[in-house]
């Protein structure tokens, strides 16, 4: 009956619309009108702007934050440092040795590090106090040991990849493994001399690796079981690096982008289609710095050979093809770069071992500044906050002509070369590691 009468409404419904259509065009009048609007009103719905794709998750749940660019969108930030630099909330030792950084969601830290023979998860709470940890196979002893991709969370799960290619799923709260499989097995791969350094990505249901093997280039896996969804053709000898990727929209298409052993190269995020490839090549066959993506076009760097390289997205008929559009001499490695305002921020490795502004539409150098060596950045508040492969940090304020610094410290006082672990900045806190330790700084305005 309810039904019937549904029916019914519908068809006077269509009726009335047809009367009044009628009634419109013998008034000579157009049938899109303000009367018929008011009515009748249409729902546009526009297209996605082009840009990264930020995870739903809140905080910051992933590597190098929500849209794995190193920004964050927070306020009320310390606009200068006293000297000896912000007030220190805590720190913790036993982290075990490594460079990942932390993810922060609700009141839970997550971090991994080497200890002994095995790479352990650590979850903390806000205080810094170890509330469960949970082995995700061996530690990494060859060449640069140590602790290598960061965690990421998607609904309640904590998602890791250890240095051998072991891929873990974690229930967040109790540290439970829920599933557990080994890239390099599943996608015949290989090791790569300074191991499998990738953190890893989570896109809808799907959770993505990039094992460079002979039966994958890169693969999105069922996140809920570690089943195969889709997998890109290998590029020919090309092996995995140290790279992790960035999901972004351009032009309407759902891309993914990042570096193989030789390559640049984008895929589509729901086939897992091979998109485009652009050289990316050194002696060592390492790419580490994530891609940048901004107003249509990405950047890779690689030190050596191709150095730092943009790239304009372009559609060809069918085809999206990268066009090469300016080169930089900037030769970034561990550090990655931060696009501001159309000024993309890196420090330099081999032959400029500090930092740069470059410009983002024409590669030129705007400004450099030499008080601090090569290392990581993160934005927030209209400031930089840096950690040099030193152990220096430093705050640092764009200015049309250059850098100012507003404040620094130096965070491990005895002498260091590999201080590589990226800040991150939630919640007016700023989270320090090296190796073992991890500290927690408050950089909120009072």
């Amino acid at each position: 009956m309810k039904s019937h009468l549904s029916v019914m409404l519908k068809e006077r419904h269509f009726v009335v619309l047809l009367i009044f259509a009628a009634v419109v065009f013998a008034a000579d009048k157009p049938l899109y009108s303000e009367t018929f609007v008011s009515l009748y009103p249409l729902t546009v719905t526009s297209s996605p702007a082009d840009g990264l794709i930020a995870s739903p998750e809140p905080d910051w749940p992933q590597w190098r934050g929500p849209r794995r660019d190193g920004i964050s969108e927070e306020k009320g930030l310390l606009s200068s440092w006293p000297d000896g630099g912000p007030k220190l909330l805590w720190k913790i030792d036993g982290m075990g040795k490594g460079w990942s950084c932390p993810i922060i969601v609700g009141q839970r830290l997550y971090i991994t590090g080497d200890v002994g023979d095995d790479l352990v998860i650590f979850a903390l709470n806000r205080s810094g106090v170890v509330q469960w940890k949970l082995k995700n196979g061996r530690a990494w002893k060859r060449p640069y040991p140590g602790a290598r991709a960061c965690c990421v969370f998607s609904e309640g799960r904590l998602y890791n990849m250890n240095a051998h290619g072991r891929v873990v799923c974690l229930d967040a709260v109790s540290g439970k493994e829920l599933w557990a499989m080994n890239i390099l097995e599943r996608f015949d791969a290989k090791n790569i001399t300074w191991a499998l350094s990738e953190c890893l990505l989570v896109d809808g249901q799907n959770l993505i690796v990039t094992p460079g093997g002979k039966k994958a280039l890169m693969a999105a896996l069922d996140k809920l079981d570690g089943r195969t969804v889709w997998t890109t053709e290998p590029l020919g000898d090309d092996r995995t690096s140290h790279c992790s990727p960035i999901l972004l929209r351009h032009d309407g298409r759902r891309l993914i982008t990042s570096c193989s052993s030789a390559h640049g190269f984008g895929v589509d995020a729901d086939t897992g289609k091979l998109l485009w490839t652009v050289p990316l090549k050194n002696p060592h066959g390492v790419n580490v710095s994530t891609p940048v993506y901004g107003s249509g076009s990405v950047y890779y760097v690689t030190p050596y050979a191709e150095m730092g390289r943009a790239y304009h997205l372009v559609m060809d008929g069918q085809a999206l093809t990268a066009e090469h559009i300016w080169t930089s001499g900037l030769d970034t490695v561990t550090g990655g770069a931060v696009l501001i305002d159309g000024t993309l921020f890196a420090a330099g490795y081999r032959k400029s071992k500090w930092w740069f502004g470059v410009d983002w539409q024409t590669g030129r150098t705007k400004y450099e500044l030499k008080d601090f060596t090569t290392g990581a950045a993160i934005y927030a508040d209209g400031r930089l906050y840096c950690l040099d492969e030193k152990g220096s940090v430093g705050l640092l304020k764009p200015c049309p002509d250059g850098l100012e610094i507003a404040g620094r410290f130096t965070l491990v006082t005895k002498k260091v070369r590999d201080a590589w672990t990226h800040p991150v900045l939630h919640d007016g806190r700023l989270y320090l590691r090296y190796h073992d330790t991890l500290w927690c700084y408050d950089v909120k305005e009072r």
